[in-house]
């Protein structure tokens, strides 16, 4: 069994949290699907996106909250955190720094995946 350090996985969910409910600490982008959908409901996604809570085993197993899917009338939403360097370029080297790592939460149609 894999070795988690828990301190870790504690500052990366709550890094996660910070950039999900305020857009604190990262970029948040949208697809075009989603954007077309106009401005009405791109703001209730978003909401609903940062007022999310219901992680568990099956949809955070790494305990990380960094990606989940919703249902907003009748529209299926995947949201996702990534975590890059500081260039965008390659993998954080370490995703609870926040120095060296950019993240970037992607929300989508789940269609559009």
């Amino acid at each position: 069994m894999e070795n988690v350090d828990t301190q870790k996985v504690g500052r990366i969910r709550h890094l996660n949290d910070l950039l999900r409910c305020k857009g604190i600490g990262g970029q948040v982008m949208m697809t075009a699907g989603l954007d077309a959908l106009g401005p009405t409901v791109v703001n209730k996604v978003l909401r609903a996106v940062a007022a999310f809570e219901e992680f568990n085993g099956d949809n955070d197993p790494g305990g990380e909250r960094d990606c989940a899917t919703l249902i907003i009338d009748d529209l299926q939403i995947l949201w996702k955190i990534d975590y890059f360097d500081r260039t965008l370029t390659f993998h954080s080297p370490d995703p609870s720094d926040p120095e060296v790592t950019r993240r970037v939460l992607t929300i989508m149609l789940a269609q559009e995946y």
